[in-house]
């Protein structure tokens, strides 16, 4: 290349990930790309649907989260025993991850035909503090960054 011209810049593209699985430590890595994208000034879209909605929920008892519901860790244990060992040992927990996903201003989205699919009435209660965007597939499709990767979780 010669002397005069600089190479252009890469550009930056998004990430946009589909979170079908229940499985806590899969929800979780998920919540580790998508705050690690935002970070690096990425726009990022979460797709929750399947299994993984039950992140979303609304609490039924204080204290409870609905991430608490997910399916056991890789490891077999309870997702607030997996969370609360990754506390202990210096690893981002699953409300450290959510909360600086919605501070980054990452996309959260909830499938609607993924709630039927659970069997959830129309309209049940999310997670206040974070704001969900409702939809389908063609919603998502749409407001992903154009351009992003897509992971499939």
């Amino acid at each position: 290349m010669p002397p005069s011209e600089t190479p252009a810049a890469p550009s930056i593209s998004g990430l946009a990930i589909v979170l079908f699985a229940g499985g806590f430590d899969r929800v979780h890595y998920a919540l580790v790309m998508a705050s690690a994208a935002a970070a690096t000034n990425r726009p990022v879209t979460l797709f929750f649907t399947g299994r993984a909605l039950r992140a979303l929920l609304q609490p039924e008892e204080p204290g409870t989260l609905g991430w608490h519901a997910l399916d056991p860790a890789d490891d077999g244990s309870a997702p607030a025993e997996r969370d609360r060992f990754f506390a202990a040992n210096g690893v981002a927990t699953f409300e450290e991850l959510l909360e600086a996903c919605v501070l980054m201003g990452v996309t959260v989205m909830a499938c609607e035909m993924g709630l039927r699919a659970l069997g959830l009435p129309a309209g049940v209660a999310l997670r206040a503090d974070v704001p969900v965007t409702g939809g389908g597939v063609v919603t998502f499709l749409n407001e992903a960054p154009k351009g992003a990767s897509t992971l499939f979780v």
